[in-house]
């Protein structure tokens, strides 16, 4: 470990090694998305919480340095966001071999499948198979962010978590009734990741949008570490819970265990 890196627990504002400007840097390019694709500066004030004079210094930094343009009044990303991305990308050696495989499942029983990994308390769209029927209003993709409590992605992922750490996050989440068939209790959300633990694998029925069944299981690497969790989402409507739990999850597991043997191989 390098001297005066403090990799056991997380920074928080104020720690001495905190860098306060550059977590406001990546605060103002975080707030554009798929809704705010193009930003006043007053509208991105009022979205970072930021004062005007704040947001206009970051602003015109990350213009200087290509990673926003203007247009008259308004704020834009421009095409060198990308970079970042791809550095993640280019930096996860074992995203080809997945997505190889998120695509056999595709093929085989015509259904969307997906790596995520956890960060915070969402999980974030790595690699995806998309099936040619749509799932939910929103386009699932990579860098898509969900609610963790409400995904079966979500609390595989949690499910992996010591309890100490399990009970921090949970303290963080917002629970509301995005369906009527939603957990809003903490209590009953936590008994189901443990029980999630246990089994290996979850599914979630119709708890973040109507419609959406899933079933998802963690995928390891040859060493232990966790990659991700990979998930099946379905339509309700097409696909009972028995074909879910009978005949999609046993393929899932297949699908987690090869992926293991196969980076398992590599690194060997």
């Amino acid at each position: 470990m390098e001297e005066g890196l403090a990799l056991d627990n997380k920074l928080k504002p104020g720690d001495r090694d905190y860098v306060a400007a550059l977590a406001s840097g990546l605060q103002i390019l975080r707030a554009f998305d798929a809704e705010h694709s193009r930003l006043t500066l007053t509208e991105m004030a009022g979205l970072t919480g930021m004062d005007r004079a704040k947001a206009r210094r970051f602003l015109l930094t990350l213009e200087s340095l290509g990673y926003v343009r203007r247009d008259g009044r308004y704020f834009e990303l421009t095409p060198r966001v990308l970079e970042l991305g791809h550095a993640f990308q280019a930096s996860n050696q074992y995203r080809a071999v997945i997505q190889h495989y998120l695509q056999d499942i595709t093929a085989e029983i015509g259904e969307s499948s997906s790596l995520s990994v956890l960060d915070g308390t969402e999980v974030v769209y790595v690699v995806r198979s998309a099936a040619p029927h749509r799932l939910m209003a929103i386009t699932l993709s990579p860098g898509t962010r969900l609610p963790a409590a409400y995904t079966s992605m979500g609390r595989v992922l949690l499910a992996q978590l010591p309890d100490a750490e399990l009970d921090a996050r949970l303290d963080q989440v917002a629970l509301q009734a995005h369906t009527p068939h939603s957990l809003t209790s903490k209590r009953a959300l936590r008994e189901d990741i443990l029980k999630v633990r246990k089994q290996g694998y979850s599914i979630v029925d119709q708890e973040l949008d109507l419609g959406l069944r899933s079933v998802a299981a963690p995928v390891f690497a040859g060493n232990g570490d966790l990659l991700g969790a990979v998930n099946i989402s379905t339509n309700a409507a097409r696909v009972p819970l028995p074909m879910l739990r009978e005949d999609y999850l046993p393929r899932l597991l297949q699908l987690a265990e090869t992926v293991h043997k196969t980076v398992q191989s590599a690194a060997g």
